[in-house]
C-alpha cells in the first residue's frame, strides 16, 4: 500500500525580505514544492491581527510545522512570538483536552549571521543554536510535537558571496522531500545538535 504523503506548513518570519539573500530563496523553493504550504506572516499579518481560527485550521490539516525565520537577538521575529501567544490556546494546543498537535512533526529552518563557531559553548555567543532553541522545544513538548533539530544556515551575511545559497536551497529541498514521503528517522533526527551535515544518518532512501 503506497503511503499518504505528508503535507508540510511552513510559518515564514522576515520582517526585511527585501534585504534577504537566504531566507527568499528558500520561501520560492518551497512554495515550488507539492503538499508544502506557505505561510508569510509578515505579508498576511502586516499589522499582527492574526486569525486564530485560520492558523489553527491549517495546523489541524498539517503533519509537520516549520518555523522559517533569520535569528534576531537569539529568538523569533516578532511575529512568530506573537503567532504563538494567539494561535497555540489552551484547550487546543495544550491542556487537558489541547490534542490538536499531538504527534505532529516539529522543527526550525533557520539563518543565522554569526560563524558556526561563534555558536558553542566557548564561543562568542557562548551557546550552542540548539540551546538557544530551547524556548521552542520546550513549546513542541508541551504541545505533544515531536521536536527535531533544526536546519542552519550559519554565516549568512556572507552566504551569497560565498556561493553557499544554493547548496543550502538544495539541503532544504531535500529535506522537505523527504519529509512529505515519510522518510526521516524522527529519533535520530530528534537527538541531533542540527541536521545540516547529518542527511545520511536520518534521511532514508527512497524505495523504489
Amino acid at each position: 500500500m503506497t503511503k499518504q504523503p505528508k503535507k508540510v506548513l511552513i510559518l515564514f518570519a522576515h520582517p526585511s525580505q527585501h534585504r534577504s539573500e537566504v531566507n527568499v530563496s528558500l520561501l520560492k523553493a518551497a512554495k515550488k514544492i507539492e503538499h508544502v504550504t506557505v505561510v508569510d506572516l509578515y505579508h498576511d499579518y502586516p499589522k499582527f491581527n492574526i486569525d486564530i481560527d485560520k492558523e489553527q485550521q491549517l495546523l489541524l490539516t498539517h503533519d509537520v510545522v516549520i518555523f522559517q525565520f533569520p535569528l534576531y537577538w537569539y529568538s523569533t521575529p516578532a511575529i512568530l512570538k506573537e503567532w504563538q501567544d494567539m494561535v497555540l490556546e489552551y484547550g487546543f494546543a495544550y491542556g487537558t483536552e489541547g490534542k490538536a498537535l499531538q504527534d505532529k512533526t516539529f522543527l526550525c529552518a533557520i539563518t543565522a549571521g554569526g560563524k558556526e563557531e561563534a555558536y558553542q559553548t566557548n564561543g562568542y555567543n557562548q551557546f550552542t543554536i540548539r540551546e538557544l532553541l530551547h524556548p521552542l522545544e520546550q513549546m513542541a513538548s508541551l504541545t505533544n510535537m515531536e521536536y527535531i533539530a533544526p536546519l542552519v544556515l550559519f554565516g549568512a551575511r556572507t552566504a551569497l558571496e560565498d556561493d553557499r545559497i544554493e547548496r543550502h536551497t538544495d539541503r532544504f529541498i531535500n529535506l522537505l522531500s523527504a519529509l512529505i514521503e515519510d522518510r526521516v528517522d524522527i529519533e535520530i533526527a530528534k537527538a541531533l545538535p542540527k541536521l545540516n551535515h547529518s542527511f545520511d544518518k536520518f534521511i532514508k532512501e527512497p524505495v523504489s
